[in-house]
C-alpha cells in the first residue's frame, strides 16, 4: 500500500475508518485488488518508482458524504483525488498526481437531475457518463443534441473540467466554454454555486451563468480548487438536418487561403466543426509520405508543390458540417461554393453525408462517424490497433500530444516540422509531415497532435518519455504550448506558460494557499502544488 505522505499506517487506519463512518464499509477500498483499479492504464511510468498510485478510494452518493469526507481529509492532512468516472485515458485515468492520495470516486452521484429541450441544457452529477445522458435524452424523445467527446464512456463533468472538446458547432465544442453553473464543495467542507445558482430559489442557474462579482467557474477547471458535484451543460437543439461536403484545392500553397476561408465561415457560425485533409498527402498512417518528402530534411515548397503534381491529387481538402433545416444547409452549401470558386482556380466540390434527424435506431450502427451526430461510442480505440506505424511493436497505450498552433498555415507547418524534428533528433521516425493538417476541435486556434506510444516496458518508456518532453521544448521555443496533457508531464507542459517569471503559476499557488491552506485537493494538479509540497514538482 502507497500511505499518504507523512501519515503513518495507524492513523491512515483511523482516516479509513473514518471515511466508513461516512460512507458506509463497501464503499471504501483500501486492498490490493482494489487500489490496482485506479492505476492509470496508459502510464508513461508504468511499474516504475514514480508510478503514480493511490493508496485508498472512497465513493460517496451525495453532496453531504463528500462535505464529510472533505473534512475528515483535513483533519489528518490526507490528499484527495476526485474523479468522475475515471476513464481519462491517455491523460491519467484514475490515477492521482502524488501517490498516496485518496481517490474521491464520484461515480456514484450519478444522477441527471433535468434535461430540458426547451431552454435547451441539462444538470447533471459527476458520475453521469454520454451514454447516460444520451440514453436518457433518446428514451424521452426530447429535442436536443448532445456535442460527444472521444470515448463516450466519460463525464460530461469530467470531460469539461479538464477541457475536454467534441464535434459540432463552435459554441458547442468547447465543452468547458458550453457548461452553465457550477456546484463546488471547496476545499474545506464548505457548498458553493455559481452565476445564478447562488441566488437561493432560482429558476436561471442553466440560463445565467455570470451572477454579479467576479466569476469563479474557470478556477475549477484543470486545477486543484475544490470538488464540483454539479454543473449545467449546453445543448444543441436537435436539428433537421445534416449534411457534409467538401472542398479540395490544388496547391500546396493554397492552405492559407484556404484556412482565411474557412475562419471566416466558421467564425460567422454558417458551419460546423471543419475536417482538414490532404489528399496529395495521404493518410496519417502511411510511412511513404515521411520517407518520399523527408529523407534530407524539411523539403521547400517548389519540391511539395512537384509532389502534389506528381500524386496527380489535390493539395487540401476540407469537409464542412451543416447542421439546421435542409433549406438553409442545402443554401450554406451553395454559398460555400461560390465563395470558394470566386478565390481558388481549380476548386471542386463534393456532396457527401446527408441525414433526417434524429437518426432512427436501428441506422445508428452502420453509421461512419457517430460524434458528429452526438451519438456516443467506443469506436476512438481503433486508433491503437495494428496499423502500418506500429505494427512490429503495437503499444500498451498512448499520451496524446499537441500543440496549440494559430489558425495560420505558417502556424500549422512550424508546429509539424518541429514535432518532427524532435521524433528524429531521438531516433523515432517523424510523425509529422509537411502534409499534416490541423484538428478544430477548438473553433479558434489550430491543434497538431501526434498519439505517442507508451508501453509496460520500462526502457522504451523513458525513451517515450523523453520525446515528449522534447515535443514540448520545440513548441515552446516557437510560442506554442499545449492544452491538456498526462499527469506524468503536466509539470513539464505547465513550465512552458512562463510569461513574466511565472506569474502565472504564482499567482495559482497564491489561490491554491488561500483556498485550501492544507493542500488536500489534487496536489499538483496541472502544476499546482501547495506550499508544503511545492518541492515535488518535477
Amino acid at each position: 500500500m502507497a500511505l499518504p505522505p507523512n501519515i503513518s499506517e495507524t492513523e491512515f487506519a483511523s482516516a479509513l475508518n473514518e471515511f466508513v463512518g461516512a460512507v458506509g464499509p463497501d464503499w471504501v477500498f483500501s486492498s490490493d485488488a482494489d487500489v490496482a483499479l485506479y492505476r492509470d492504464s496508459y502510464s508513461p511510468l508504468w511499474g516504475e518508482e514514480e508510478e503514480r498510485i493511490a493508496s485508498a478510494a472512497v465513493a460517496p452518493a451525495n453532496v453531504e458524504e463528500v462535505q464529510q469526507i472533505v473534512r475528515i481529509a483535513n483533519r489528518y492532512r490526507i490528499p484527495l483525488y476526485p474523479i468522475s468516472t475515471g476513464r481519462n485515458l491517455t491523460y491519467g485515468g484514475a490515477a492521482p498526481n502524488l501517490s498516496g492520495s485518496v481517490v474521491l470516486d464520484l461515480k456514484r452521484m450519478n444522477r441527471i437531475i433535468e434535461v430540458n429541450d426547451k431552454r435547451n441544457y441539462a444538470l447533471v452529477e459527476p458520475g453521469v457518463s454520454y451514454f447516460d445522458l444520451y440514453n436518457y435524452i433518446t428514451e424521452r424523445g426530447l429535442k436536443v443534441m448532445l456535442d460527444i467527446p472521444d470515448p463516450g464512456w466519460g463525464s460530461p463533468i469530467g470531460n469539461s473540467l479538464d477541457h475536454g472538446v467534441g464535434y459540432t458547432v463552435g459554441p458547442y465544442r468547447d465543452h468547458f466554454g458550453s457548461h452553465i453553473g457550477l456546484e463546488i464543495v471547496s476545499a474545506e467542507g464548505e457548498l458553493i454555486r455559481t452565476g445564478a445558482g447562488a441566488v437561493p430559489g432560482s429558476d436561471a442557474w442553466q440560463d445565467f451563468h455570470y451572477g454579479v462579482g467576479p466569476s469563479i467557474d474557470g478556477l475549477f477547471a484543470q486545477s486543484n480548487f475544490g470538488i464540483v458535484t454539479k454543473m449545467g451543460v449546453k445543448l444543441m437543439p436537435m436539428p433537421e438536418t445534416f449534411m457534409t461536403g467538401t472542398v479540395t484545392v490544388p496547391r500546396y500553397q493554397d492552405l492559407q487561403a484556404m484556412i482565411e476561408e474557412v475562419n471566416y465561415l466558421e467564425d460567422s457560425l454558417l458551419v460546423g466543426m471543419p475536417w482538414y485533409g490532404s489528399p496529395a498527402g495521404r493518410g496519417l498512417f502511411d510511412p511513404a509520405t515521411n520517407a518520399d518528402l523527408m529523407q534530407n530534411g524539411w523539403p521547400s515548397v517548389e519540391q511539395l508543390e512537384e509532389f502534389v503534381s506528381a500524386q496527380n491529387k489535390p493539395a487540401w481538402s476540407v469537409t464542412f458540417q451543416f447542421y439546421g433545416p435542409e433549406e438553409v444547409v442545402r443554401a450554406t452549401w451553395t454559398a460555400v461554393q461560390r465563395r470558394f470558386r470566386d478565390k481558388f482556380s481549380g476548386a471542386a466540390f463534393e456532396e457527401e453525408d446527408f441525414y433526417n434527424l434524429p437518426i432512427p435506431d436501428e441506422d445508428i450502427p452502420a453509421l461512419p462517424d457517430k460524434v458528429r451526430l452526438g451519438i456516443p461510442s467506443l469506436e476512438i480505440f481503433h486508433i491503437v490497433n495494428r496499423n502500418p506505424m506500429n505494427d512490429n511493436d503495437p503499444p500498451d497505450g498512448h499520451a496524446d500530444m499537441f500543440a496549440m498552433a494559430p489558425r495560420t498555415a505558417e502556424g500549422v507547418h512550424t508546429a509539424a516540422r518541429v514535432i518532427a524534428e524532435a521524433f528524429q533528433e531521438l531516433d523515432f521516425p517523424a510523425a509529422t509531415h509537411p502534409f499534416s493538417t490541423p484538428v478544430t476541435y477548438y473553433s479558434r486556434a489550430f491543434i497538431v497532435g501526434v498519439v505517442v506510444p507508451t508501453w509496460r516496458d520500462p526502457a522504451k518508456n523513458a525513451a517515450m518519455r523523453a520525446l515528449y518532453e522534447r515535443c514540448l521544448d520545440k513548441i515552446a521555443e516557437q510560442g506554442m504550448g499545449t492544452y491538456r496533457t498526462n499527469l506524468a508531464f503536466q509539470d513539464h507542459a505547465v513550465s512552458k506558460y512562463s510569461f513574466n517569471d511565472n506569474a502565472l503559476l504564482k499567482f495559482q499557488e497564491k489561490l491554491k494557499d488561500g483556498i485550501d491552506p492544507n493542500g488536500i485537493i489534487s496536489p499538483g494538479r496541472y502544476g499546482i502544488w501547495p506550499a508544503n509540497m511545492r518541492n515535488n514538482r518535477g
